[in-house]
């Protein structure tokens, strides 16, 4: 293990000298600096900011971090994981690290320098790599999507699925053209490639494609490019919760009532909101104890060899949104492909 003594030698400096880098001291002149944050990513060294870690009897402390903690899916997911980690007696530590991946890191790398033992994420930028040298000391444990350029275990669900189910549902009530709203996120790419092959496989056009910002003004404008076009859409497939609560004020908006919405994403009004929306259901709280329990495997038992990709199914949960105009649907839970059973891979 690289300590802080191998990178004051490799530096040329005294290890308080690095002591005082790490701990962004202003008193250390810009070359001694750059110097030492070198020789730190040279030698992959993990600085320890309480100088001792759990084995040596520090109390136990787990990390959860995900993009918002006020969004329900997290949020049901952050309350699984503190359940399982209350069985062991456990803390969690719970940061959000927001939906701007240059703040990733920075967020992360404050709760891995707290000697957590472990660490569950819900990663948001592309590139993960950064996370080897932590990976080599810590657990870590993805959930909702897999680490981009970094071999770690994940937890994810199955967005493609849901997307063709949310899509095939739509058609099956007789929408013939369907538009998508959402991201440009990995998991937002996964749900546009599910709506595109339910339109193959009912050999209906992909035209209305909207991927970008979420916010009421911008979908608003959008719904009136799309809904302007030679072949409107009389229903929308959204990517996320986000956009679905957008999509419904933008609606409301331009008076449009006639217009089927399916979200992927339940949110706490959405079955209140007339129409109620019709969903497909994440279920945090499975992903979240799945995620636990893998961490706490790894921590039990370091080096045994386990499935690194774990898909948990989704499901369908009809209510009024999804119908043509005049009629009646009966709103039930699960029509569709969401009852298969998790796949690790």
């Amino acid at each position: 293990m690289v300590t802080m003594r191998d990178v004051a030698q490799r530096a040329g400096v005294s290890a308080k000298t690095v002591s005082r880098v790490i701990n962004n001291d202003r008193y250390v002149s810009a070359d001694v600096r750059e110097r030492v944050e070198r020789a730190i990513d040279e030698l992959r060294y993990v600085p320890n900011m309480l100088a001792v870690s759990f084995r040596t009897g520090r109390d136990a402390a787990i990390g959860v971090a995900v993009p918002g903690v006020a969004d329900p899916f997290f949020a049901s997911i952050i309350d699984a994981v503190e359940r399982e980690a209350s069985k062991r007696d456990v803390a969690v530590i719970v940061t959000s690290v927001g939906w701007e991946p240059s703040h990733e890191r920075r967020s992360l790398e404050a709760v891995l320098k707290r000697q957590v033992a472990g660490m569950i994420i819900c990663p948001v930028g592309r590139d993960m790599s950064y996370l080897r040298p932590w990976q080599e000391r810590t657990p870590l444990v993805f959930v909702d999507r897999e680490p981009g350029r970094l071999t770690a275990d994940a937890v994810v669900q199955d967005d493609l699925g849901g997307g063709f189910d949310a899509t095939r549902h739509l058609i099956s009530h007789g929408h013939r053209s369907i538009a998508f709203f959402g991201d440009d996120t990995f998991t937002g790419m996964l749900r546009l490639k599910g709506w595109q092959q339910a339109l193959d496989e009912a050999g209906l056009p992909h035209d209305h494609v909207h991927i970008g910002e979420h916010d009421v003004a911008t979908l608003t404008a959008a719904l009136q490019r799309v809904l302007a076009a030679p072949d409107p859409p009389s229903a929308v497939f959204s990517s996320n919760a986000r956009f679905t609560i957008a999509l419904v004020s933008a609606l409301q908006r331009l008076r449009r009532r006639d217009i089927a919405l399916v979200g992927f994403g339940d949110f706490p009004t959405a079955a209140s909101l007339k129409p109620a929306i019709t969903v497909i259901h994440q279920d945090g709280d499975a992903m979240g104890r799945f995620a636990a329990d893998r961490l706490f495997a790894r921590w039990d038992q370091p080096g045994r060899r386990m499935r690194r990709r774990t898909v948990l199914p989704v499901s369908l949960v009809t209510r009024t949104s999804c119908a043509t105009p005049g009629e009646r649907v009966r709103p039930g839970h699960g029509d569709g492909d969401g009852a298969k059973a998790a796949k690790s891979r």
